[in-house]
C-alpha cells in the first residue's frame, strides 16, 4: 500500500512539474497568444476581449490554476491553425505514431536482444565486431538520410515497397477510423487488400525505427550480459557442467532482465516521441509530424499540447516499468 502511494505521489509530482514547465514556456515565448488567435490587424477592443476570454488578464497564479484544471480535464486548448480542440487532434494523430513505434520496438527487441547476447558470448570475435559495427552505423547515420535512401532504393528504383503515407493516395478516406491504427482498422473493415497496402506502407519506416532501436538495445544487452558472464556464479555453473545454453538464457538472462526492461522501455519512449524525422520523410501523419507542422505554423498551443503528451508518455512508461520491476524482482518489493 505504501509503495502504491509513493508511486502515485511520484507520478503526480512529475506531472505537476511537467505542466509547470510547459506553462512557463508558454509565458516566456515572444509570440503573443492573443495575436495568434485574433490576428495582427485586430482592433484593440477585439484584442482585449480575447485576452479576457483566454484568462490572460488574471494574476499569473490564477492563470496557472486555470491551465492546470483545464489540462487535468483533458482541455488542451484550441489549435490556432484549425480552430479545433487540440486534444481531439492529438487523439487522431497519436495512434499512427503508436503503430509505427510499437512495430519498430518489436523489431528492435526481437533482433537486438539475441544479437547483444551473441556478441557478449563471442566477445572480441568477428561476430562481436560485426554486431558492434552494425549498431554503430545505426547510431551514427542520420535516420532521415536512411529514410530518404530507403525510399530511393526500395520505392523509386526497385519498386518493392510503396511510397510515403499510410495508404496509397486516396485510400485513407475509404477506411473508417475506429482505433486510428491503420492495420487494425482495415482488418475491422474486412478489407484485406487495404490491410496489405497499409502493412506495405508500414514496413519501411518501422524497419528504420527498428534498426535505430536495435542498435541501442543490442549494445546495452551486450554490456549487461558481459557484466553477468564475469560473475562467479557463472564460473560455478560451468564447473558443475551446466549446459552453456542454460547458463546464458536462464541464469545470466534472468539477472539482466530487470535492467534490460528499462532499456526497452526507454527505447520505446524515444521512438514514440522521437520519430519526428521519420514521420516527416514518410509523410506519416502522427504525433511527430503534427508537432513539426505546428512549429512551422507558429501554432504554439498545439506544440505545447504535444509536449504535454510526450511528457505524459514517459511518465506512464516509467510508472509501468516500476510496476514491472516489482513483479519481476522480489528485491524491489
Amino acid at each position: 500500500m505504501k509503495a502504491a502511494l509513493r508511486l502515485i505521489l511520484s507520478v503526480a509530482t512529475t506531472l505537476l512539474g511537467l505542466l509547470l514547465v510547459t506553462f512557463i514556456i508558454a509565458r516566456l515565448l515572444p509570440a503573443d497568444p492573443v495575436l495568434a488567435v485574433v490576428g495582427d490587424h485586430a482592433s484593440e477592443s477585439t484584442i482585449e476581449a480575447a485576452r479576457i476570454r483566454l484568462g490572460l488578464d488574471k494574476p499569473i497564479l490564477v492563470q496557472f490554476w486555470i491551465y492546470l484544471t483545464n489540462v487535468l480535464q483533458g482541455d488542451l486548448g484550441e489549435s490556432v491553425r484549425t480552430g479545433r480542440p487540440i486534444a481531439s487532434e492529438l487523439a487522431r494523430v497519436f495512434p499512427a505514431t503508436l503503430e509505427l513505434a510499437t512495430l519498430g520496438t518489436l523489431i528492435g527487441v526481437v533482433l537486438g536482444v539475441p544479437l547483444g547476447v551473441w556478441a557478449a558470448v563471442r566477445k572480441d570475435t568477428w561476430i562481436d565486431h560485426m554486431v558492434r559495427f552494425f549498431g554503430l552505423i545505426g547510431y551514427s547515420v542520420p535516420i532521415f538520410w536512411l529514410g530518404l535512401m530507403g525510399l530511393l532504393v526500395f520505392y523509386a528504383k526497385l519498386d518493392w515497397l510503396p511510397g510515403p503515407g499510410r495508404l496509397d493516395f486516396g485510400y485513407e478516406e475509404i477506411v473508417t477510423p475506429v482505433t486510428g491504427v491503420m492495420t487494425i482498422d482495415t482488418l475491422i473493415a474486412g478489407d484485406f487488400d487495404l490491410f496489405r497496402n497499409a502493412l506495405a506502407h508500414l514496413i519501411l519506416p518501422a524497419s528504420l525505427l527498428g534498426y535505430f532501436s536495435l542498435a541501442y538495445i543490442s549494445r546495452m544487452t551486450r554490456s549487461l550480459m558481459l557484466g553477468q558472464l564475469r560473475q562467479e556464479y557463472i564460473l560455478t555453473a560451468r564447473v558443475k557442467g551446466v549446459p552453456e545454453r542454460r547458463i546464458i538464457w536462464k541464469h545470466a538472462m534472468g539477472n539482466i532482465l530487470v535492467p534490460l526492461l528499462t532499456v526497452i522501455a526507454l527505447s520505446y519512449g524515444n521512438l514514440l516521441e522521437g520519430s519526428v524525422l521519420t514521420e516527416t520523410v514518410f509523410a506519416w501523419r502522427g504525433l511527430g509530424l503534427y508537432i513539426t507542422d505546428s512549429i512551422f505554423g507558429q501554432d504554439m498551443p498545439a506544440v505545447l499540447g504535444g509536449t504535454i503528451v510526450v511528457g505524459a508518455i514517459f511518465i506512464v512508461i516509467n510508472m509501468l516499468t516500476d510496476v514491472a520491476y516489482r513483479v519481476l524482482d522480489p528485491r524491489a518489493r
